[in-house]
């Protein structure tokens, strides 16, 4: 079956098929980009294993483990996670060049803008959780009580929080282009969200108690960031936000 390599725009008109078979061919190249950083990750498992073990404190950093095959899959764990971190950048790059040709020309340039702000928030957002939450949590968590338990870490439980607490830095970072996006396009004013500010407040407190730590330091440590980022949002919002007077009225002229 001869295999179409040149990029999609927005006039083609592609069939169910083809738009098949273009997903099924960006489908293989991610999991071939992934498959070959989980070799190199893997190859590599120390130095990711040390980089995770940073935040503990100098009494834990000699994880347990329990079984004989233990060390081995959290080992293969810890890889797949640095594998699916260091291959997202071109899984999201073959995510958008499916989506993109969808796009007319006038939405492209309310889209690309904003989309080039996802890997910069997220970077950002793993960083203050690996500087800022992760050290403050573990201090808080491992030192409470800390001379009526006999507290041992066990590895795949840290791992398990490390990863979690970094992909929630990541996801919550994004907030400036979730408020950005949605005003851009038109869906919602800024007005509307500065009117509801108190529960947009209250909406952050709650997703702040459902991310990883379950303890008030960690709370309180995300919850910070997520009501800068959100006030920051706004001022982005009134900057940028408005979309744009051309781009609604020319799109009736092109289905027409």
């Amino acid at each position: 079956m001869p295999r179409r390599v040149r990029a999609v725009s927005h006039e083609d008109q592609l069939t169910l098929v083809e738009h098949l078979d273009e997903l099924r061919h960006r489908l293989v190249v991610c999991l071939v980009v992934f498959a070959v950083a989980l070799a190199l990750c893997f190859w590599q498992n120390h130095l990711l294993l040390e980089i995770a073990q940073s935040p503990l404190p100098s009494g834990h950093k000699k994880l347990i483990t329990f079984g004989v095959t233990e060390p081995f899959t959290t080992t293969l764990t810890v890889s797949a996670y640095g594998a699916a971190v260091l291959s997202a950048p071109f899984i999201l790059w073959e995510l958008y060049a499916y989506v993109l040709p969808a796009f007319s020309p006038s939405e492209k340039r309310v889209v690309l803008p904003i989309l080039l702000l996802f890997p910069i928030l997220f970077i950002g957002g793993v960083a203050f959780a690996y500087f800022a939450v992760m050290p403050a949590a573990l201090h808080f968590l491992l030192g409470f009580n800390d001379n009526q338990f006999n507290i041992q870490v066990r590895a795949r439980d840290y791992y398990s929080f490390f990863s979690m607490t970094m992909l929630a830095g990541g996801l919550i970072f994004q907030l400036p282009m979730l408020i950005l996006a949605v005003t851009r396009l038109g869906i919602v004013k800024v007005e509307q969200i500065t009117k509801n500010r108190r529960y947009a407040y209250l909406i952050i407190a709650i997703v702040a108690a459902a991310l990883p730590g379950v303890d008030p330091v960690s709370m309180l440590i995300e919850m910070v960031p997520l009501l800068v980022l959100f006030e920051l949002s706004i001022l982005l919002a009134r900057w940028f936000g408005r979309p744009s007077e051309g781009a609604g009225a020319a799109e009736p002229t092109t289905q027409e």
